[in-house]
Formats: structure tokens, sequence, C-alpha cells
């Protein structure tokens, strides 16, 4: 279970910006994560950090239990989004999995996300809800087979290459997720 931040002889959380975000919440660093274990800790520290806590303190104590807090809250929506969670991590190693300059793609990824567009536009043009329902599931099938790729590959087989590679597969699956949310939003209004 985690800690919670060590308290100053007032009762003010001190800050150790130097924990990355796994270790503020005593989690183990791995792509492969818990989640229950980090929505409780995240509870646990929400709880002991947060700023009506110390209302009634100093103005500098009060401060100070914000940026707690803030770092908290950023840590914990870093690590509970699968594309963030491993940014995060290829970050640690040095790599930004993200770099504009970086743009590598399989091509039998690049061809399977010109067929799923493809997809999305017909079942737009043809309103056909049942097409976009069967596309929302390869879309989800085919986002955790690539998180549990991304898992392999940065917590067993230390590629952090590939990883990258992954990192940014997993960010085109939520884009074209969405574009079919945005799409089913569109055919309600018909």
């Amino acid at each position: 279970m985690p800690r919670a931040p060590p308290l100053a002889h007032n009762a003010s959380p001190v800050m150790n910006f130097a924990q990355n975000h796994f270790e503020l919440f005593g989690l183990p660093q791995t792509y492969a994560l818990d989640r229950s274990q980090l929505d409780a800790a995240y509870r646990e520290l929400q709880n002991t950090v947060h700023p009506d806590r110390f209302a009634s303190q100093p103005d500098a104590e009060q401060r100070v239990a914000m940026q707690w807090a803030t770092q908290v809250n950023e840590a914990y929506q870093t690590l509970k989004h699968p594309v963030s969670r491993g940014v995060y991590l290829l970050k640690l190693q040095g790599i930004d999995a993200l770099d504009a300059n970086n743009t590598k793609m399989a091509p039998a990824f690049l061809m399977q996300q010109m067929e799923w567009r493809e997809a999305i536009e017909e079942a737009r043009a043809g309103k056909r809800v049942e097409a976009l329902d069967a596309l929302t599931d390869d879309l989800r099938a085919a986002h955790r087979r690539i998180e549990a790729q991304l898992a392999q590959l940065i917590d067993t087989a230390h590629d952090f290459a590939a990883a990258s590679e992954a990192v940014r597969q997993l960010r085109f699956m939520d884009k074209l997720i969405a574009e079919v949310g945005d799409v089913y939003e569109e055919l309600e209004t018909y």
C-alpha cells in the first residue's frame, strides 16, 4: 500500500519532487499496472493531502497541500491512461515516444488504420449503427492487443524503440475510437 507523504512537524505535507509517479503511489514501475491498486493509492493520498484538510492552516501550508494535491492528480491521470502511462515510462528511459520527427509505423498497421477509417466513413454515410457497433468491438479488441504488446515490450523485453511505436499505435487507436464516438453522436441527431 502507498505511503502517505511525510508530514512536517506542523502537519503540512513535505514535497519530494524527485519522486516519479510510480514512487509517489508506492507502485512498481511497470506498464502492466494493477488499476485497483492505483485507484486505492490515489484515494489514500488524496485523502491525506486534499487542500480542504488544510483550510485552517497558514497560507504557506495551504499552498504546499495544493502542490501535493496537484502532483497527485497529475500523476494519477498519467498512470491511469494507457497511452500516457506508456509515454511516461518511455520518458523515464529518456525516450520521447511522441516526438514529431518519429512517425515510423508498421505498414500493416497503417493499412489496417486506412481500412478502419473507410469503415467509419461507410457507416457514417449509410447511417449504419450496427456497423459502428461491430467496428467499435474490433477497435477495442485491437486496443487491448496493443496494450498487451506494450506491456511485454516495456516490462519484459525492455525494447523501448518498439514500445515507442506501440505507444503511437495506441494513440491512433484512441483517436479512431473517439471518431467512432463522434459518428454515433451524429447519427443520434438524425
